[in-house]
């Protein structure tokens, strides 16, 4: 008689609260090992912001020059209608608009003409990816061109999803899918994903992009665990170097911040104002400025060897009180 293994179970006070300063992949816009949709209209601006995304946690640096990333690291995309070259001047131009060395960014692609998550093989083999590089970050869009399945059909769906779920599950991995919604008005923008409603119940993190007058774009985010911010206006700006920009409020951090941001978190040991005016190229009134912006965040620190980066008012880092910048 063959003996069937039970489950195993956890008391609930044995598990380790979640600590609060882990919450975010991007602070504000992506919780940590989230997954989660990008929706909107075709033309929308969805690969742009996905894209941006995955600059953002490959380099550190702020999403949109606004949201700060969290937790840095590798991240995967695949883009199924773009062509690898097409891919690559994307992010080329996003990086030159934050001044970030493309050949600097642990930011991968993944290497095949078709991927389809509904394929036993295909589903394996990006498993193996994934346990082989480790990223903190897949994206992959648009979700349309990865199954051969009915979007319409819940148990279609469902299995889809479910695989992408244990992904991110058994390999602590933050998941973007790039998806398009329907043109009729919802109350929820979630419900106005096209296909089955299984696709809004998944997800942990949102970001809808609906177009406005003059161009304009509204980005509206939703989370499964934290309230949803303010939405923001955008504008795609076409010229080179193409990029997602905010509107109608100051963003904190800028391109000159972020690079910046870069070139600390990269640095070995802490960096002199000579030093770091040489390696950015701008003057000694323009440094002070940008790092001041990142000290008051608790995102660099002045110790008596020069400047380094910090996480968030890291209670280890030996900053001098009250830094004159």
């Amino acid at each position: 008689m063959r003996v069937t293994a039970p489950f195993p179970t956890t008391q609930v006070a044995s598990v380790r609260p979640r600590d609060p300063s882990s919450r975010w992949l991007i602070e504000g816009l992506w919780s940590h090992q989230a997954v989660g949709i990008i929706g909107g209209l075709p033309k929308a601006g969805k690969s742009w912001l996905g894209l941006d995304i995955a600059v953002s946690v490959a380099s550190g640096t702020a999403c949109l020059t606004h949201f700060e990333v969290s937790r840095k690291g590798p991240v995967l995309v695949y883009l199924a209608e773009d062509h690898e070259a097409d891919v690559r001047d994307r992010i080329e131009q996003l990086c030159a608009h934050r001044r970030l060395a493309l050949d600097s960014l642990p930011l991968h692609l993944l290497g095949v003409p078709c991927l389809r998550l509904d394929v036993e093989d295909h589903a394996e083999r990006l498993e193996a990816t994934v346990a082989a590089l480790q990223p903190r970050l897949l994206l992959l869009d648009p979700l349309v061109r990865m199954h051969r399945g009915d979007e319409n059909s819940s148990s279609d769906i469902s299995r889809l999803l479910g695989f992408l779920r244990e992904l991110n599950r058994r390999h602590d991995l933050s998941i973007v899918l790039v998806h398009h919604m329907s043109k009729k008005s919802r109350a929820s923008l979630g419900q106005a994903l096209r296909g089955s409603g299984d696709l809004h119940a998944w997800v942990d993190s949102a970001c809808y992009l609906l177009p406005k007058a003059n161009e304009q774009l509204q980005l509206t985010i939703e989370h499964r665990a934290a309230p949803a911010p303010t939405p923001k206006l955008l504008r795609l700006i076409k010229d080179h170097p193409a990029h997602l920009e905010l509107i109608g409020e100051q963003a904190e951090a800028t391109p000159l911040v972020d690079a910046l941001r870069h070139v600390l978190l990269e640095a070995p040991e802490p960096i002199t104002r000579t030093a770091l005016r040489q390696r950015l190229r701008i003057n000694n009134a323009r440094l002070g400025e940008a790092l001041q912006k990142l000290e008051a965040r608790g995102l660099a620190c002045r110790t008596l060897a020069g400047w380094t980066a910090s996480n968030g008012h890291d209670s280890h880092q030996m900053c001098l009180p009250g830094s004159t910048i």
